[in-house]
């Protein structure tokens, strides 16, 4: 039987945001791709991020970087398999990064709680039920094929973010199990980004938390001029960002210091209130 019940989200009255710690069984991820794929290898990392503090481990098995070659379904699965019901065993609520219906029916059977879906539920038909049978919650991302540099970028979000809700709700997906996430870096330019950023705290206006994932992203490369692997100071500065205008989860390759900063911020909202 899938444990998709068992996860909570955070209630930002009394909890901090939650840190979702990445890992990608993928040989080609933007950032961390052949790192951790290997099983053993994917243990020891998520065993890490756990004693860091992660409050969730999102798994993927195919890179959703912009440009990066579709995996079909069974080789997206045989990288996954030997991951998932391992680390679901380590006790910690575990999500899985997928856009493919069948993929999330088999993830949760193996323990996934969490179906984190970069095209919001609107690429397979097939999602918002799967999700619905299996009682996960989902995170519904906003997505795009390309830039366009001329939209209204948060008018575009809000659609796509009611289009998502809609099949959620037609399906039977539970609105206390339904996250919303703008998709940084997806079908977006660099002020596109920024502009979100900006007005993250809008995005709280459809009633449902918010996730925020911007971890390592070219946004923050283009703006510091520094390379994947040196962009934690300016992933962390996002995240805070994010986490200080109602962000309920990010989205992080760097465990510890997220915990951390989430941890300050909430200690100063408490004695603000």
């Amino acid at each position: 039987m899938p444990r998709a019940s068992s996860y909570q989200l955070p209630n930002l009255e009394t909890d901090r945001p939650h840190v979702m710690g990445v890992l990608n069984v993928t040989p080609d991820s933007f950032s961390d791709g052949g790192r951790h794929n290997a099983g053993e290898a994917a243990l020891c990392h998520a065993r890490r991020m756990i004693t860091e503090g992660a409050d969730i481990l999102d798994i993927g098995g195919e890179s959703t970087r912009p440009g990066a070659p579709a995996v079909a379904l069974e080789d997206e699965w045989s990288r996954l398999a030997p991951v998932l019901e391992p680390v679901a065993d380590l006790g910690i609520p575990v999500s899985i990064d997928t856009y493919k219906a069948e993929i999330a029916r088999r993830a949760c059977d193996a323990g996934a709680v969490i179906i984190n879906d970069v095209w919001g539920l609107q690429k397979d038909p097939e999602m918002p039920e799967a999700a619905a049978e299996a009682g996960a919650h989902v995170i519904m991302m906003h997505n795009r094929n390309a830039a366009d540099p001329d939209i209204d970028i948060l008018a575009d979000i809000d659609r796509w973010f009611e289009r998502s809700m809609e099949l959620a709700n037609k399906a039977g997906i539970p609105r206390e199990k339904q996250i919303l996430d703008p998709g940084f870096g997806f079908g977006k330019t660099i002020n596109q980004n920024f502009q979100i950023l900006n007005r993250f705290d809008t995005l709280k206006k459809h009633g449902l938390p918010v996730l925020a994932g911007a971890s390592r992203k070219r946004m923050i490369g283009t703006v510091l001029n520094v390379e994947t692997d040196d962009r934690l100071f300016g992933s962390l500065s996002v995240h805070l960002l994010a986490m200080e205008k109602g962000a309920g989860i990010v989205r992080v390759h760097d465990v510890e210091p997220h915990i951390h900063a989430a941890k300050i911020l909430f200690a100063m909202q408490k004695e603000h209130a």
